[in-house]
């Protein structure tokens, strides 16, 4: 059973500011710094455009993990989505939503679907381990978007 994580921010900076930041893979590998991270992409652009794919390797719950994400819709500035194409879950879709508020910034919604495999246990595992971490995770990475977007923006 798929469970949803949402985040919404609200940033001071124009959409195309913070979509940009967004699909940095440079600015994700450093708003999660205890992990680790690193991401090379398939086309060797750090600025992810459609159809690119990333692989994340990344240390998380004590674990060495692996991840390639495809971007899979791309709707400069407003909208953008990036699904798993190999990894440990059955499936894992982002989806990056950038509303305009009309000159005083942006809301920033990360609309994450994850579905665990292992049937019954992995819906488990999900609800009660996985989700809460990947919700500290985003909402981590969100307020780095933020700060940088801000920074960028002299608000």
């Amino acid at each position: 059973m798929p469970v949803l994580i949402e985040i919404v921010s609200l940033i001071h900076a124009a959409p195309s500011v913070v979509f940009d930041l967004e699909l940095d893979v440079d600015v994700h590998a450093a708003s999660l710094p205890g992990s680790q991270e690193t991401a090379n992409t398939s086309s060797g652009r750090r600025q992810l455009t459609l159809g690119d794919e990333v692989t994340f390797r990344a240390r998380h719950l004590g674990v060495r993990w692996r991840m390639t994400s495809r971007i899979t819709a791309y709707e400069r500035p407003h909208r953008f989505v990036d699904e798993q194409s190999r990894g440990p879950f059955r499936v894992l879709r982002h989806e990056h939503h950038l509303e305009d508020l009309d000159g005083f910034g942006t809301q920033m919604t990360d609309r994450m679907t994850i579905s665990a495999p292992l049937g019954p246990l992995g819906a488990v595992v999900s609800r009660a381990l996985i989700a809460p971490y990947l919700r500290r995770l985003l909402t981590r990475r969100a307020a780095h978007i933020k700060y940088l977007a801000e920074a960028r923006s002299g608000a």
